[in-house]
């Protein structure tokens, strides 16, 4: 991920709102970049791409086939053999982000995590 010019994207604040939400959810720089992790594993971080906002979300192989076949998608760097995906912001409605963000942190969770989210 590189450094999204100006200021950030509003799904930023809406996915920092998400993962506060969540149990164990929390917010890391790492990378000079906002990631956000179940306890210690990440599954979405925010940065850039050709100059546009991106976030980078952790997904199964098959899901990530599927959604790079959309424009508004691209394989991330470091990352992709792992069935990460990044989104254009400025493309993606906040709704598609926040699926696929509960989906990615779904997938790195403890079952403890899990058990709290669905008892909600």
């Amino acid at each position: 991920m590189g450094r999204p010019s100006g200021k950030p994207h509003p799904h930023l604040a809406k996915l920092r709102k998400l993962v506060a939400s969540l149990p164990e959810g929390v917010e890391v720089e790492a990378w000079q970049h906002p990631t956000f992790r179940a306890g210690k594993r990440m599954f979405a971080g925010y940065g850039g791409y050709q100059d546009f906002p991106t976030i980078s979300i952790k997904q199964t192989l098959p899901d990530q086939s599927v959604l790079v076949e959309d424009p508004r998608f691209h394989l991330p760097k470091y990352v992709a053999k792992q069935g990460w995906v990044a989104l254009d912001c400025t493309r993606v409605p906040w709704s598609m982000v926040e699926d696929l963000a509960l989906r990615g942190y779904r997938l790195v969770a403890l079952k403890r995590m899990l058990k709290v989210l669905d008892s909600k």
